[in-house]
């Protein structure tokens, strides 16, 4: 009579956990359909710069899928806004005040000047010379306008922004030891801390990685996780998995 009971019991947590999980998969948001035109000029410019970004990527050991799948919320947010925001006199505002007057996102990966700024601090303790890859300082300047001026016109070249991408993963690799974790939760906490700030803390990080603060519009609308998107990338788009022009 126990073992019937036992079994019955058994039977049901499982039926239970099937239905749950299930349900969880129905509600998991398509972010190719909510976000649309955007999305797919997302697809297409990863599609478009795969070579060289995967040249780049592989002469740092750096997995191109997961790269990609950090910065993707952020090509998809800089598609929707790239034609609706002037950042003229916000580039001026920084370049002759610094970061506290405008801190704005620039650039396909959309990074902002103080992101950049702790990645030119930090970035050389971690980049050997076979990167290719090189950072230069204040000193190297004569007044500070000129070195953040400097900063701009790196984030405003898809190429040489995409250093600031690669000195971002290696630098995680050293303060979180990101390379000692695995799966779902790398991916969604490497997104969390370049859409966070790596000037954070991990356990400030990893209360964040539920957040739902990402969106591509220009006021408030529904918020989404960012860690999420990038994710759903991975798990739907990822270069092992098919085409991403389809």
């Amino acid at each position: 009579m126990q073992d019937s009971i036992l079994k019955v019991r058994v039977f049901s947590v499982c039926i239970l956990s099937l239905i749950l999980s299930t349900r969880a998969f129905a509600q998991s948001p398509d972010y190719k359909e909510i976000f649309g035109s955007d999305w797919e000029k997302a697809l297409a410019f990863e599609r478009d710069n795969r070579i060289w970004m995967q040249r780049v990527l592989e002469r740092n050991n750096i997995p191109y899928d997961l790269a990609i799948a950090v910065v993707f919320p952020e090509l998809v947010r800089y598609s929707a806004l790239r034609d609706k925001m002037e950042i003229t006199l916000l580039k001026a505002l920084y370049i002759n005040l610094g970061e506290q007057y405008a801190n704005f996102s620039i650039g396909q990966f959309q990074i902002k000047p103080s992101f950049a700024e702790i990645i030119r601090t930090e970035g050389p303790s971690v980049l050997g010379r076979r990167s290719g890859i090189s950072f230069k300082q204040p000193d190297e300047f004569e007044t500070m306008s000129d070195y953040r001026k400097s900063i701009v016109t790196d984030l405003e070249k898809t190429e040489t922004q995409f250093n600031y991408v690669i000195a971002f993963y290696k630098l995680c690799e050293k303060k979180y030891r990101t390379g000692k974790m695995e799966g779902e939760y790398k991916i969604r906490f490497l997104a969390t801390a370049y859409n966070f700030g790596i000037g954070k803390s991990a356990e400030d990080i990893e209360k964040m990685i539920e957040g739902k603060y990402f969106n591509t519009k220009l006021f408030k609308t529904q918020n989404y996780s960012y860690a999420d998107v990038a994710l759903f990338w991975y798990n739907n788009y990822r270069t092992g998995t098919h085409d991403t022009g389809q």
